[in-house]
């Protein structure tokens, strides 16, 4: 499967309409890093941005070491397949052995160091041991054997001096693993970027509470606050903002007063009590706004003073798929990160699809077919239908005009590689 960098490149015909690709390199032209940096522990360490290179001061391995159980020889005394070598010494990880003479062999375990004038090993199930733990203790070998087989050589995986993470990388637990590796205990990072939250509309309330007439419970809060989690952000939640302009004007100051970034849900379209997008070109700007795109066509973003702003549709999977498109890459950049932008894979389609005239991402589960992986469409795409969010594993992406027939290959864009 491919992993290349993609942005979508279609065309849009409805006029005042961003494509997806317009909108996502206009929000990143205007996101500049965060410059604070902390040092961390590693134990804290976990997707956190590094702002420095790392570097090793150790060769990794830092001795010559055995790749395997066996027996370490010198490969002179070895070259012919019946070799019978007294065995000397017996050499676990962590202890050193002694000079091997010629015409000798010793036991060695994996991860032990290879003891001065050994120049191999030999994996136990080509040997024959005899007599063992005892004087006329024996071992032969049944294999030609070569010079440096079996033996792991220091620094083959980290040479002493040499960079082992750069800046900019986020870092994954293998990578706290790799640190750990080389003797780093703590680094330094980018600071966590504060990102400031609020929710609009008279007719959401929090769970826990009964419903009256006409409301609805307020999921986006816990998409939108686990989605900023999962990046690792500083969340600064500002609760449930009343339907007015005064409410609305109050809590944007607020917030843009608090965070690098501000994040919102609703109040971003067209209605009468829409009142976050009039709010935000009342106290700062307003660079973008609508996207030919399903779901998720209004999408607001700007500033408040020297605060970015992103307003997010009020439609609980439209929330979710442009926090992934957009958010996801502006928090991205604004962390430090080298790597922001989408990489999809090709997988198999399950389904048939008309041709569209919005660029649409739809929620699709992976199975897997004689080898191949076959994307299988939820039933109900609406945007309202926060459950295929999470029956999927991924979206897949039908870009302008473009029909699907079941068989055809399809870009998909997984959720565990998004987050």
């Amino acid at each position: 499967m491919s992993d290349q960098k993609f942005i979508p490149t279609d065309c849009c015909s409805s006029p005042g309409l961003l494509t997806v690709e317009q909108a996502i390199e206009q929000i990143l032209s205007q996101a500049v890093p965060i410059v604070e940096t902390e040092m961390v522990d590693i134990l804290d360490g976990l997707n956190r941005i590094l702002a420095e290179d790392l570097s090793s001061g150790i060769d990794v391995p830092g001795y010559d070491n055995s790749a395997m159980d066996g027996y370490a020889v010198r490969s002179s005394d070895c070259q012919n397949s019946e070799n019978e070598l007294p065995v000397t010494q017996r050499i676990s990880a962590g202890h050193m052995g002694t000079v091997l003479e010629p015409g000798s062999a010793a036991r060695i375990f994996t991860g032990a160091p290879i003891p001065e004038g050994a120049d191999a090993v030999v994996m136990q199930e080509m040997c024959e041991r005899n007599n063992e733990g005892e004087q006329n203790d024996t071992v032969k070998i049944n294999t030609v054997v070569s010079c440096g087989a079996n033996v792991r050589l220091a620094g083959e995986d980290i040479a002493k001096g040499s960079t082992v993470l750069n800046v900019g990388k986020r870092l994954r637990a293998q990578d706290l693993g790799l640190l750990a590796s080389v003797g780093l205990s703590s680094f330094k990072v980018k600071q966590k970027l504060k990102v400031a939250t609020f929710f609009t509309g008279d007719e959401i309330i929090a769970p826990g509470q009964p419903l009256a007439p006409g409301q609805i419970y307020n999921s986006n809060r816990y998409t939108l606050c686990g989605l900023l989690q999962a990046m690792d952000c500083e969340i600064i939640d500002l609760g449930i903002v009343p339907d007015t302009l005064e409410a609305t004007l109050d809590v944007l100051k607020k917030a843009a007063a608090s965070a690098d970034l501000v994040i919102t849900s609703g109040g971003v379209s067209v209605g009468e009590e829409d009142y976050v997008r009039i709010a935000l070109e009342k106290l700062g700007e307003l660079s973008m706004w609508r996207i030919a795109m399903k779901p998720g066509k209004p999408v607001a973003f700007g500033k408040v003073g020297d605060t970015l702003f992103m307003g997010l549709p009020g439609n609980p999977v439209s929330v979710f798929v442009t926090f992934l498109l957009f958010a996801r890459a502006l928090i991205l950049k604004l962390q430090g990160a080298d790597d922001v932008l989408l990489k999809p894979v090709s997988v198999i389609a399950d389904f048939d699809w008309s041709a569209v005239k919005r660029q649409e991402y739809l929620r699709v589960r992976l199975s897997h077919s004689d080898g191949r992986a076959v994307a299988e469409l939820y039933p109900h795409q609406g945007s309202g239908v926060l459950s295929s969010a999470s029956w999927a594993d991924g979206l897949v992406v039908v870009s302008l005009n473009q029909s699907i027939s079941k068989g055809d290959n399809v870009q998909f864009l997984a959720f565990n590689g998004l987050l």
